[in-house]
């Protein structure tokens, strides 16, 4: 593509920023079926994601470039901004719904989970590219639904209670 044809379909750099986002964001979105309960959608956005991390990690590599750059450009953090919020609220409407269903622990706090999930996986399109990504993205994931008692085969999210998975301090 040439210079001139990009500008015409992009005129400024966050028009252009916004179209790689947009682009981005559609391909994730295709992690959240409208089908199942609450549970099962977080499992399935979860498994969406590591489908994604497998087949399309240039996606983690974008939104991870985008996010340090909004450090420094006041336009990408406003577009960053936006897709955090919807983000934080799309997962904490979902944890909502399985405490309303019984199946997350009342003690968990929606609004902290979805922000901790969010942060967890932002931190792991932060990583280099290549395997170790997928590799903690995997165990990220695999950590979260033990956390939130979501793994395969389980239907209730009250069973599981949060583990320790930081190591005692020595005294």
């Amino acid at each position: 593509m040439n210079i001139a044809t990009l500008h015409y379909y992009f005129p400024t750099k966050e028009a252009l920023v916004k179209g790689v986002v947009h682009h981005a964001l559609g391909r994730f979105r295709t992690t959240l079926t409208a089908e199942g309960g609450a549970t099962d959608l977080v499992r399935s956005h979860f498994e969406g994601l590591r489908r994604l991390g497998r087949e399309e990690p240039q996606l983690f590599a974008v939104m991870g470039e985008l996010a340090l750059r909004a450090v420094r450009d006041p336009g990408i953090a406003a577009i960053m901004r936006e897709i955090d919020e919807t983000w934080h609220a799309t997962l904490r409407g979902l944890l909502r719904r399985a405490q309303k269903d019984g199946a997350l622990d009342k003690k968990i706090d929606p609004s902290d989970a979805a922000a901790l999930i969010v942060a967890t996986l932002k931190g792991v399109y932060l990583l280099p590219a290549g395997s170790l990504r997928q590799e903690r993205l995997t165990q990220a994931l695999r950590q979260l639904e033990r956390w939130l008692g979501i793994t395969r085969g389980r239907t209730s999210l009250a069973s599981v209670a949060p583990r320790r998975t930081l190591p005692r301090p020595v005294e």
